[in-house]
């Protein structure tokens, strides 16, 4: 069994196909990175899901003993997460992502801390800038891992700012009572401070084909990072701009962030509608309910493309509603926010 290769083919959303052998007893990621296949991946212990790939043809199983982050349904339906996968047989995978995105290799960078600013009862806005000679590519919606300078641990967040206004980066923060990078940012952050930041990571990002479709972003909280990064993207390029919907909401009034921004990309975006939410306490202008409940009969149309940031419940109950609206479900794209401590 130990000698036993198997041959694997990639199929990329771009039409790139790449094939490569693979050791009975490793897993598909390992002899992928070790062939040099362009594919994401961040964790490697099946916890993010940025391997994610569909098995089209073949045999390939989670090793025993694996605990994934798949559902029995994802997983039935012939989903795989590429770390935790080995082979049975010759096969092949479809990826959603075209050949040159894994390509932009994560890597290690340092930056000056620029700002620190309160802009919410429990959001801070981030801002660094990177040390003279050091540079980062990233796709809209991806994150990067930041070190928290004396606590020893990597928090992950998505930056709110794009590629096309490096050197600054800019980050949208959930406070948490005793978290570390809260801790840090409320206590101890103060200007030029170094931080060590690696990245990029994740299959969640922008995808570059759609750009002409209607589009559709639904955000709960600090989830609009990614999403604030990817409408800024889209004024950015050149072309006619696409009908895109900014759905967006926090629990109350008091813990809205960002409304002066998403106003100010409104007037330079005339195709760009914002509904902004609240759970509780509505005031005039606010939707009450969740970002959820604004979507409405209209909105979508056979072709838009949806990207949901936010906790797990609002993207399952977001994905579910689109859907239902006329979605297609392969053009909804989805980053679980989990808030760390």
């Amino acid at each position: 069994m130990k000698d036993t290769q198997y041959q694997v083919t990639l199929n990329f959303a771009d039409g790139v196909s790449r094939s490569f052998s693979v050791p009975a007893d490793t897993t598909i990621l390992d002899a992928a990175l070790a062939a040099e296949m362009p594919v994401l991946f961040q964790c490697r212990s099946g916890s993010c899901s940025s391997c994610i790939a569909q098995l089209a043809d073949g045999e390939a199983n989670t090793r025993q003993g694996a605990s994934s982050t798949l559902l029995a349904s994802e997983y039935a339906a012939g989903q795989r997460l590429l770390c935790l996968c080995q082979a049975q047989s010759d096969c092949t995978f479809e990826l959603g992502y075209g050949s040159e995105v894994g390509s932009s290799v994560a890597h290690e960078v340092h930056a000056f801390v620029d700002s620190v600013e309160r802009i919410a009862s429990n959001v801070i806005r981030l801002t660094l800038e990177l040390a003279e000679g050091d540079w980062l590519e990233f796709r809209p919606g991806q994150f990067m891992q930041i070190e928290v300078p004396g606590y020893g641990v990597v928090r992950s967040y998505s930056p709110s700012s794009t590629t096309a206004e490096l050197p600054k980066l800019e980050f949208l923060i959930r406070l948490l009572p005793g978290g570390a990078m809260s801790s840090y940012l409320e206590e101890k952050a103060s200007n030029d401070d170094v931080l060590t930041l690696s990245g990029p990571y994740g299959a969640f990002f922008l995808r570059e084909e759609k750009r002409r479709s209607p589009h559709i972003f639904v955000a709960g909280g600090t989830g609009l990072a990614p999403i604030l990064s990817m409408i800024d993207a889209l004024r950015q390029g050149g072309g006619r701009k696409p009908p895109m919907l900014l759905s967006f909401g926090c629990a109350v009034p008091d813990a809205l962030f960002c409304l002066d921004d998403i106003e100010l990309r409104q007037q330079w975006l005339p195709t760009l509608e914002a509904r902004i939410c609240v759970d509780r306490e509505p005031r005039d202008g606010l939707h009450h309910g969740s970002p959820v409940s604004a979507l409405r009969e209209g909105d979508v149309s056979a072709d838009t493309v949806a990207y949901l940031c936010g906790p797990q419940p609002m993207i399952d109950a977001a994905t579910a509603r689109l859907i239902e609206l006329g979605a297609d479900p392969a053009n909804i794209f989805a980053e679980q926010f989990v808030a760390s401590h």
